[in-house]
């Protein structure tokens, strides 16, 4: 056996000791309940979940996240709206194969760089500069569209209402 390995596998056994201690549970003849990390007469094993932890953003990073809200809502303030003009809020129509075609329009038009994105319940199913983008195999049954303009780095920077819409297609069980 190499002793490399062997000093290796002992220092992880080492360190690994402290991580799997147990904790114990006890209640006292006046029902009152203890934990520790050292068994006792009638205690019970308790299974303790892994800890989440959670990394902070350095203050620096918080600042330029500040920064960068500060652009989109500029970016964003270029725009009096945005919203689609195919389907209507509430409509309801067939597709045979499922497939639908979203039109959209902002006012001003997209700037150099910007794009509109379409998400359909909650899920992005697109992007593009035309004004349409058309989406391939919607399921039957009632769906919400959502449509954004996103900059160049891909950031929603200005949200339009969403439309509901039902799409009916034939049953492959008739």
């Amino acid at each position: 056996m190499n002793p490399r390995l062997g000093i290796t596998a002992g220092l992880l056994l080492l360190i690994a000791g402290p991580v799997t201690a147990e904790v114990y549970r006890n209640v006292d003849a006046q029902g009152n309940v203890t934990f520790s990390d050292e068994p006792s007469k009638g205690a019970e094993t308790v299974k303790v979940k892994p800890v989440t932890t959670v990394t902070l953003p350095k203050p620096k990073n918080v600042r330029e996240t500040d920064k960068l809200r500060e652009d989109v809502k500029r970016e964003g303030s270029v725009y009096e709206s945005v919203s689609f003009t195919h389907p209507e809020d509430e409509q309801a129509f067939h597709s045979g194969s499922g497939d639908v075609r979203f039109e959209m329009r902002s006012t001003p038009g997209l700037e150099s760089g910007h794009k509109y994105e379409v998400t359909l319940d909650g899920q992005p199913v697109g992007q593009s500069t035309s004004g349409t983008v058309t989406v391939n195999n919607v399921y039957r049954g009632t769906h919400e569209a959502g449509i954004h303009i996103v900059d160049s780095n891909g950031v929603q920077i200005k949200t339009g209402s969403p439309v509901r819409f039902t799409v009916h297609r034939p049953s492959t069980q008739n």
